[in-house]
């Protein structure tokens, strides 16, 4: 876990996340939260971070998805350095 982003706050907003019971709710709760385009970008990032799983090429993943080098590239880095958060979420989707 990374000590600089944990906080009351920090845990307070993911009871909050964690409480919400559908697919509505977290669209009710996230558009209260965030800006479209804030929304957008972390949808983005989930989605290179599965394509980079199956081994997709920056290229590829860019055209696809319309994410900058730069965002492929840090998605990447946290996929193979990270705390495993992208890989436990999408090993959970692919559950379902």
């Amino acid at each position: 876990m990374n000590k600089k982003i944990q906080s009351e706050a920090v845990d307070h907003l993911f009871d909050a996340i964690l409480c919400l019971k559908t697919k509505e709710e977290c669209y009710n709760f996230f558009e209260d939260l965030c800006t479209v385009n804030e929304l957008l970008s972390i949808s983005q990032r989930l989605e290179v971070a599965a394509m980079l799983k199956e081994h997709k090429t920056y290229l590829e993943i860019a055209q696809r998805t319309g994410a900058s080098t730069a965002t492929i590239s840090r998605v990447n880095r946290a996929l193979n350095y990270g705390n495993d958060g992208y890989q436990l979420a999408l090993e959970r989707l692919a559950e379902d």
